[in-house]
Order: structure tokens, then sequence, then C-alpha cells
């Protein structure tokens, strides 16, 4: 596949803009900065950040396996998604594929960006119907979405799925690996350099605790990198993101213990669930949420919230009539669920 020939013909014609300290790279000891107007006085914030957050990918690609080159960092990853749409997608011409029930803002942002989506249901086991997937697409298919560990439903998709919709779809296939770190699943971004149609997303939202900064994480091969590095904004990842993230990142054993904490807890949940008269199914989950059955969850919804407790009630998805996803909080908290589960 030749990634060019998917590439939006203003994005390939793009002059990028170019900042002040993509112009200047080095160290910044001991050098006067007269070139961006900035205020000189130093609070810690007054100087730009690095465009490119050298100092994240490089902790990122040590904890991941994964070269520095091949890494892009967005302001959450609701601006990957978004950079990922405006280098391929021609609006009012091309058309992505969703598999629902997923992560919602795959839709919001193909409707902000004219993209038509044409979107494939999982089956009853929730894993892609791959032969359908497929007789969907057209030449105007530029994105394929596949969501695993998948939000709302909690479950990874069959590898032998995935690879084969990787190697047989002829657009870019982004796989949103959000909650990979809950999982014993291996990485897609470890296969890179079989695909170089393939896009591999992650975030410092979920595992890391990192939900508040907003960073969210894009792996691919360093020409798609490329590409988006030509239309991201100069600084699109502030500064004070970037220190909270290092700091985090190098404390990657707490976080480490924090993600095994929350299995524990998964696990502990999963049967205490099973113990409420009125949830029916429990689905497997590799996330930290488990997605429930129950006999009326708008009722139940609206029952625990009024007993202070939030939750999501994904009724309305499809496939999803009925269910509940309870994300995995302390044991504190999680003991309050379920007791209020039991008082009503």
């Amino acid at each position: 596949m030749n990634i060019q020939d998917l590439i939006r013909p203003t994005v390939k014609a793009l002059k990028p803009y170019s900042s002040a300290r993509d112009e200047y790279q080095g160290s910044s000891n001991d050098m006067v900065f007269l070139d961006a107007n900035e205020n000189p006085f130093e609070n810690g914030v007054n100087r730009y950040p690095d465009p490119q957050q050298r100092t994240v990918k490089y902790l990122l690609s040590e904890i991941k396996g994964i070269p520095q080159e091949n890494i892009l960092l967005g302001n959450g990853s609701d601006e990957v998604l978004d950079l990922i749409y405006r280098a391929f997608c021609e609006p009012n011409q091309d058309n992505i594929i969703t598999l629902p029930p997923t992560y919602g803002m795959y839709n919001v942002l193909a409707n902000i960006n004219a993209i038509e989506v044409k979107s494939v249901q999982l089956d009853e086991n929730f894993q892609p119907k791959v032969e359908t997937i497929l007789d969907i697409a057209n030449s105007n298919s530029k994105l394929l979405f596949i969501c695993s560990p998948n939000n709302p439903t909690g479950n990874s998709f069959e590898s032998k799925s995935i690879e084969r919709l990787v190697k047989e779809f002829n657009g870019i296939v982004v796989i949103d690996e959000a909650y990979i770190d809950f999982s014993n699943k291996i990485s897609w971004a470890s296969r890179l350099g079989d695909f170089s149609n393939l896009i591999v997303t992650q975030t410092l939202s979920k595992a890391y605790g990192m939900a508040g900064i907003r960073l969210g994480i894009c792996f691919a091969s360093e020409e798609i990198i490329s590409v988006l590095n030509r239309i991201k904004p100069p600084y699109n990842v502030n500064e004070l993101t970037q220190q909270k993230a290092i700091v985090q990142l190098e404390q990657n054993e707490l976080t480490q213990k924090q993600v095994q904490a929350i299995l524990s807890e998964r696990d502990a949940l999963i049967h205490k669930l099973s113990e409420i008269s009125f949830v029916s199914n429990i689905y497997p989950s590799d996330a930290n949420f488990v997605l429930a059955k129950v006999d009326d969850a708008t009722k139940r919804y609206n029952q625990l919230i009024k007993k202070g407790i939030v939750i999501r009630n994904r009724t309305n998805q499809p496939g999803c009539e009925n269910c509940l996803r309870f994300t995995i909080g302390t044991p504190e908290e999680n003991k309050i669920l379920i007791d209020t589960l039991k008082s009503i």
C-alpha cells in the first residue's frame, strides 16, 4: 500500500508552520532566546514548550519499546484522532468505518470533518464481522476504527480478525488501545513494522491516572508520523502537561502497581455483581470497567444517581440494551457501589 495515495492533496501540498523552537534544536543551557516574542521573566512557563515533546517521547519509547520517530503526542487522544481525519479524509467525499457499540468520538469527529460514517455492528459476542466490514468498504473508505479492548463492552477483539482487517482493508486502520494497559494482550504497536497502514493510539488518561492533563499517544510509521506532524498545531502539548507526564512516566513501577490493584478490584467487583438479583449477565472485561446487563438500566441508573453514584447507562448503544457500565474504583468506592446495589 502506498500511504502517499491516501493523503489528502491539500495536506501533501501544505508547507507546515515552523515554530521558533522547531528551528532551534540543542541544549537551552546558557542560551539567550530572543526569537519567540516571549515574556523574558522566568516563572516556569514563560517560554513556549518543546513542540516535539522530546523528553516525554524518550520516556515513552523506553517504556513501550517503540522508537521516538514512531511517536506523536496530542492534546488528548481526541486531538490525535482529529489529526488523522484531517490528514487522510477529504470532506464530503470520503468515509470511515466504525464498529458499534464503540467510542462515540469517532462519529462526532466524522461529523465535524464532514465525513460519511459506515457502521458495522459487532456480532453477538462483541467481535468484528470481518467479511461484512471488507464488503462495505469502497474506494473512498479511508479509515477503519478498531477499539480493542473495546469501549463500552470491555472485551478485546480476536487477533486473527484484526490482522486480516489490517492486511485487507485498503486504507488506514486505527487501533484504539486506550485500555491496553489493563489487558494481557500484546499491543499492536509491536506490529508497526509489519503494516504500513497501521496506526495505534494510546493515552495517559486511564492506567497512568493522568486524565486531567490530556495527553494522547499515536504510534505509527515514520511516514505517517511525518504527515501528522505537518498539520498538528506547533505547541499542541503545553508545558505543564509535559512536566506532569514526565513525573508520572518516571515512576512507571507505581503505575503498574495501581494497574494490578485495579485488576484485583475488577475481579472482586465482578464476583459481587453476580450476586445482585437484577444483574443477568456480566461481560468479560480486559479494561478498567465492567459492562453488566440488568433488568431495567434506566431505572437502576436513576436509582444510583439519587444515591450519589454516577455510572454510565449504555442501553441506547447497539447491542447493549439494559446494560450499565461500571468503572473500577477504589476498594471503598466499590464497596459503596455494591452495598447500594443490594439496597435498591
